[in-house]
């Protein structure tokens, strides 16, 4: 059986807007204040790269290097994203 993922306006995203959220990349981890969306890219605030991330149950990653300024992540890389810590 099929279905059909339906676009509901303010989901994703979107809803997540204000949040510090954890994006599951091609080739990398970012986490950061998600202050930004639009259909190519996300941007983020307190932005860093997750190079190790631990036991999810832990409040802190294990390594996580801060990015030098607001971080912009294309759409196309994410495969997942969500409120981890």
């Amino acid at each position: 059986m099929r279905k059909l993922v339906e676009e509901v306006e303010g989901e994703g995203l979107m809803a997540l807007i204000g949040q510090r959220i954890t994006l599951f990349c091609m080739n990398y981890i970012y986490t950061g204040k998600l202050v930004g969306v639009n259909a190519t890219c996300v941007l983020l605030h307190d932005a860093a790269v997750v190079y190790e991330t631990g036991p999810f149950g832990e409040k802190n990653w294990k390594d996580a290097q801060p990015l030098p300024n607001a971080w912009y992540v294309q759409t196309a890389a994410i495969e997942g994203f969500g409120v981890v810590k």
